[in-house]
Formats: structure tokens, C-alpha cells, sequence
């Protein structure tokens, strides 16, 4: 009865785990990016993320939000196939925010429960 019991185990973590590869998963090999030292007179500065889709479905994003209104995100509206790559665009604006800053970027979409975050950070002069 126990092989019984750790055979159908098996079988369902196994299924459960074929189902999860399925789905689309988002990815992105570097979620941060450093600015380092940027003057605040040059105006806007821009880093584009790549992020991937490391699952079985295509990756929809629904929505990129902003921790603050001085980051303005862009990014695609069509779904990225299954190991396909895509980007997110952030701009920041530095005027009136002398010194250090970190901005979160929380990324929707159907390859993860509540959002992917992505980080830029820097300091304006």
C-alpha cells in the first residue's frame, strides 16, 4: 500500500511540475541597473531592461507601474513568444532630485503571481 501511495505521488509532482513549465515565466538576467553618478542639467536618462520568457506559453505583460511619477516605463503590448526576449524601457527624470535615489518598476503579467520588480538606482549631482 505505501508504494502504492508514493507511486501516485510521484506521478502527480511530476505532472505538476510539466504543467508549470508550460506557462509562460518571466526573466530577466539583470533587474537592476546602477546609474551611477548622473547630472542633473543633462535631463532625462534611460536604461532598456531585457527580460525573457523562460516558459512554455507566450508572456503577456499587462502593466508596468512605477514607484515614483519621475519614472516613466514603456513596454511591449504584444505577448513574447516562449524563449523569446522583449524589453522595458525606463526613463528618469533627475530634475529637482539632488543625492541618491532607488525606483522600483513592479511588472504584471501572467508569468508570475503579483509582480516582477525591476530596480534602477543612481546619484543625482
Amino acid at each position: 500500500m505505501k508504494k502504492v501511495i508514493f507511486i501516485c505521488m510521484a506521478i502527480f509532482m511530476t505532472a505538476g511540475i510539466a504543467f508549470a513549465q508550460q506557462n509562460a515565466v518571466i526573466a530577466a538576467d539583470n533587474a537592476t541597473y546602477d546609474f551611477g553618478q548622473i547630472k542633473e542639467a543633462d535631463g532625462n536618462v534611460t536604461h532598456t531592461f531585457e527580460i525573457k520568457n523562460d516558459g512554455g506559453q507566450p508572456l503577456v505583460i499587462t502593466r508596468v507601474i512605477a514607484s515614483c511619477g519621475c519614472t516613466t516605463p514603456e513596454w511591449p503590448k504584444e505577448p513574447i513568444a516562449a524563449g523569446q526576449k522583449g524589453t522595458i524601457k525606463i526613463t528618469f527624470d533627475p530634475k529637482y532630485r539632488p543625492g541618491p535615489f532607488t525606483k522600483s518598476i513592479a511588472v504584471y503579467s501572467n508569468g508570475k503571481t503579483g509582480s516582477f520588480i525591476l530596480t534602477i538606482r543612481g546619484e543625482v549631482i
